[in-house]
């Protein structure tokens, strides 16, 4: 296989679009990823069952099944029903969806970790128990478990390339797009992949030594 240069030359200007396309899907997909899990995470521990049994199941029926089968039914199926959005819409809200459910999780293990001991003062200082969570359960387990909701920030910019089979031009459907039209697949594809992991490797460093600081 000869290396094409030029085509590298020609793809740089697509790449750049697909490069914004798929930062914009992980920065508003990690948004309703963080706020929709913490709110699952708060109704799984909700004292009313008719709340903490549908979250429940809804949660884990997403976890257990696969984000390309959430796509498509978000894309292809909802639009039966009257429910028309866009590819882009889609994408960012099957990312968020489909994440939501693991930072749940994580949201879950912090508040669990938070020392029984903060429960007893909150109770015995009478704060209402909006304040108890907002003020001092909140803050202590959102700092326990930052490296780990980043941890799925890098997970979910390797699952966003799954935007491309429901028509987001993101970086490897701009490569894919490309290598239809010119016959030169290799050279697109090879700089995607160079992208991911300049992206995603310093990002888990910086998730490693943040882990490190917190943790002390």
């Amino acid at each position: 296989m000869n290396w094409d240069w030029s085509a590298v030359g020609d793809f740089m200007p697509k790449f750049w679009d697909g490069l914004l396309v798929t930062l914009q899907a992980l920065v508003l997909g990690s948004l309703i990823a963080f706020t929709l899990g913490l709110v699952w995470a708060l109704a799984q521990r909700s004292s009313l069952k008719v709340v903490r049994w549908p979250v429940s199941i809804v949660t884990e029926f997403i976890r257990n099944t696969p984000l390309l089968v959430q796509l498509f039914f978000l894309f292809y199926v909802l639009p039966e029903w009257g429910i028309t959005l866009s590819a882009m819409t889609t994408g960012v809200i099957g990312l968020g969806l489909h994440y939501s459910t693991y930072t749940a999780e994580v949201y879950r293990a912090g508040i669990d970790g938070v020392p029984v001991g903060q429960w007893e003062a909150a109770k015995a200082l009478s704060l209402p128990r909006a304040r108890t969570w907002t003020s001092v359960i909140l803050p202590q387990a959102i700092r326990r478990v930052v490296p780990a909701l980043g941890n799925y920030v890098v997970a979910m910019l390797k699952d966003s390339p799954m935007i491309m089979t429901i028509g987001v031009l993101d970086m490897l459907g701009e490569a894919r797009q490309f290598g239809s039209q010119t016959f030169q697949m290799a050279e697109p594809v090879t700089v995607v992949g160079i992208a991911f992991i300049l992206i995603a490797y310093p990002a888990s460093l910086l998730l490693r030594a943040l882990e490190r600081r917190l943790v002390r």
